[in-house]
């Protein structure tokens, strides 16, 4: 008999990663929202294009972000290569 489990499944550990990405994603932006109030689509769209070890990065330097002009400046300065 086959010893295999859907945890240990290719799919099943794409599906739980692209879930954890999506979930970094999702509360990086509720908390720059709830501190700086809505985010300009401009920045909104720069977030949902980080990869996921930029967003985790990003969710350790938002808690030093003043006012949105930090955020930006953040953003801006990323070299283009943890944009893609």
């Amino acid at each position: 008999m086959l010893d295999i489990s859907i945890e240990k499944s290719r799919a099943y550990q794409e599906i739980r990663a692209e879930g954890y990405e999506r979930g970094e994603r999702s509360l990086i932006l509720r908390q720059l929202t709830r501190r700086f109030g809505e985010l300009p689509q401009v920045v909104r769209d720069h977030i949902e294009a980080l990869p996921l070890a930029t967003l985790e990065s990003l969710g350790d330097a938002l808690l030093d972000f003043g006012e949105l002009a930090n955020l930006q400046a953040w953003l801006e300065a990323l070299p283009k290569e943890s944009e893609e």
